[in-house]
């Protein structure tokens, strides 16, 4: 997410060592993981009876009054300038209205569990994307074999024949890997021009932009909005907009300088395993055995990447 950096070739000072999680801490990070796990099922369910771009732009629309009230609320400090609006919306387009558009249109065509893998993926563009763009974010050898790991991880879970046979099902798992891609692109924007910001304002801000962007789409592609939905649609909505959303987001940032980035990034390894059991449930989903196993190489990359698996190695050693 949003870190401090440089984009000179200035000596990077030491990193701090792990931060330990307190209990408290670790409820955070696992009721986030189920909250976002959640988004999933909530996506397919409104697709139901909502279009693609009528689904996302309710989504940040609600998602964003919701930020704005916090924001008020807490008496934040909102930018007025260009420039800050600017990059919100360029921020809101690469966070928000691309990747969500993505996983939305996929989730058409690819179980929510299978999406909730790929999806994984995005840590893994993210370090990839931020060790070309940044010169403090250079790809070290455990990175590089944590990046490796975790491609295998995708291409494992995806399938050969998904590109062989290239159909609706194939084409939603490549949108799946775009949707990954921007919210690499969208990290590396964020450090680059967003860090000056509070994180609750600069949410609001992309959260804001996009939906300036997708709710006049949204009217061209789908219509209004219909009115009368099922009770199922409204809680559907009201769960992925205020709390998937605005409320994931408070929550994310409450918690981060407690655990540190590095311990955050924990919730990516159980969001997979909450969509595939929500999906399993309720929308009777079965995954093949590729897919767990390339959520078992993404894992294993991800955690490699962190680093703590190689030192619980050499503490086991000792």
């Amino acid at each position: 997410m949003i870190r401090q950096g440089s984009l000179s070739g200035a000596p990077r000072p030491a990193a701090p060592e792990q931060k330990s999680i307190p209990p408290l801490a670790w409820a955070g990070i696992a009721l986030l993981g189920i909250i976002w796990g959640g988004s999933f099922l909530s996506n397919a369910l409104l697709l139901r009876e909502l279009g693609v771009l009528t689904t996302v732009a309710e989504r940040v629309t609600l998602a964003a009054l919701a930020l704005w009230v916090y924001v008020i609320a807490a008496r934040l400090p909102v930018p007025r300038s260009l420039t800050a609006w600017r990059d919100f919306t360029i921020m809101g387009v690469l966070n928000v209205a691309l990747p969500f558009s993505l996983i939305v249109w996929a989730q058409q065509f690819v179980a929510s569990g299978l999406a909730s893998i790929i999806n994984a993926g995005t840590a893994i563009f993210g370090v990839l994307i931020a060790a070309i763009v940044f010169a403090d974010e250079r790809l070290t050898a455990r990175k590089a074999t944590g990046v490796l790991l975790g491609f295998t991880g995708v291409a494992t879970a995806i399938g050969l024949e998904a590109l062989l046979t290239f159909d609706l099902s194939s084409k939603g798992q490549i949108a799946l890997i775009g949707a990954t891609i921007s919210y690499g692109f969208g990290g590396a924007f964020a450090r680059a021009r967003l860090t000056s910001f509070k994180p609750e304002v600069a949410a609001a801000g992309m959260l804001t932009g996009s939906a300036a962007l997708m709710v006049p789409y949204a009217l061209i592609a789908d219509g209004a909005p219909p009115l009368a939905m099922s009770l199922t649609t409204w809680a559907a909505m009201a769960y992925l907009s205020l709390i998937a959303t605005s409320g994931a987001f408070l929550l994310y940032y409450r918690t981060m300088p407690i655990v540190g980035a590095g311990n955050q990034s924990l919730v990516t390894l159980l969001v997979s395993p909450v969509a595939i059991v929500i999906g399993a449930l309720v929308l009777d989903e079965s995954l093949p055995t590729r897919a767990y196993a390339g959520f078992a190489l993404l894992a294993l990359g991800l955690l490699v990447i962190d680093g703590r698996i190689l030192r619980l190695f050499k503490r086991t050693r000792l």
